[in-house]
């Protein structure tokens, strides 16, 4: 039997994943033309909401309008990205997640519903340093494409 209030269903699964995927403030500070086609490289500022005095810059690819005319596959990004993180002030760490799993720090969507670039934060206690790491998160087919930045967390003189 046809569930009637699958469309329902679905419209609602769609608006809580676009809340629960509302990306933090990421300010874009540069943006390089790579061809003729529209297709540019993006720099982006995030501030870690968690770690006061810690900013990861990302670059990713997006793609142009003529490019996705001569491609198809109109609603989707590349993966890949570029991180590095750096201290730009007096860190002060928040109640961040110090498991194994670390937490997400920003995600942006790459594809109209299922494809998301993500960072995450990994606290390493042992070495005192924050890890970061831009992946891409797919429903279905995962991606070993990455890109990892530390912080230590170090005053000089110690």
């Amino acid at each position: 039997m046809i569930d009637k209030f699958l469309p329902t269903r679905f419209a609602v699964f769609l608006t809580a994943t676009a809340l629960c995927a509302t990306p933090l403030h990421a300010e874009v500070v540069g943006n390089v033309d790579v061809d003729w086609l529209g297709n540019d490289i993006v720099i982006e500022a995030i501030p870690d909401p968690k770690v006061k005095g810690v900013t990861c810059h990302v670059a990713y690819f997006d793609r142009g309008l003529i490019d996705r005319l001569q491609k198809g596959n109109w609603f989707e990004d590349p993966s890949n990205s570029s991180i590095s993180c750096r201290q730009t002030g007096p860190i002060e760490m928040g109640d961040i997640e110090r498991d194994d799993e670390g937490e997400d720090v920003f995600s942006e969507r790459r594809s109209i519903i299922f494809k998301s670039l993500r960072i995450k934060r990994i606290f390493d206690p042992e070495n005192n340093t924050l890890i970061y790491i831009s992946h891409a998160r797919d429903v279905q087919d995962g991606s070993a494409k990455m890109s990892m930045s530390t912080v230590p967390l170090y005053t000089p003189g110690d």
